[in-house]
């Protein structure tokens, strides 16, 4: 059976450009932003070609359809830029996690403590997660002694941001960075 090829969607194709628009007539606003009114699409397409610029279609669905006489090229350019920026502005909020047991050795704890340590010096937030099995669930104090230790290891450079609760079969807590020390 032959695999059916995956192609990538063309960004350019949102918008049909020049011979593509199938519209007999736009709406037309010339290269200055000004509105001309509705003329045939050969006008348009000459205007836009005595203009040496592309006539693209931005309003399909309007009736008649909105077409904008720009350079396409220019156009793409900038709404790539300001996609670019508006994710930039965004702040991705992430969240790593530590897991843990009730049995887990004060040793290897103080490896995943020192993880934790680094990602919160880095801003991002950590779920500690403590996860119970067979009847370790009967003893949940064990995990909230464990849980409120690292809460008190990393209190220099954090704050608890959600208490620690149970959830079915495991206990966690989060931490997000804060209240670093003013030395220096």
């Amino acid at each position: 059976m032959k695999r059916k090829r995956k192609y990538s969607v063309d960004k350019r194709a949102k918008y049909h450009i020049n011979h593509q628009i199938r519209a007999s007539h736009v709406r037309l606003i010339d290269a200055d932003d000004n509105h001309v009114g509705v003329v045939s699409l050969s006008d348009a397409l000459t205007m836009a070609h005595e203009a040496e610029l592309d006539l693209v279609e931005v309003s399909p669905t309007a009736d008649p359809p909105v077409a904008r006489v720009m350079d396409y090229g220019k156009f793409l350019y900038q709404q790539a830029k300001r996609d670019r920026e508006s994710r930039k502005a965004q702040k991705k909020i992430e969240v790593k996690e530590i897991r843990l047991r009730p049995k887990t050795t004060d040793h290897h704890r103080s490896f995943k403590v020192r993880d934790a340590r680094g990602w919160l010096e880095e801003g991002i937030k950590v779920k500690v997660r403590i996860r119970f099995r067979g009847r370790e669930v009967t003893y949940p104090e064990i995990a909230i002694e464990q849980l409120m230790g690292i809460a008190k290891e990393l209190s220099d450079i954090s704050v608890i941001e959600q208490k620690p609760n149970r959830e079915g079969r495991t206990m966690l807590m989060v931490l997000a960075p804060g209240k670093k020390d003013a030395k220096g």
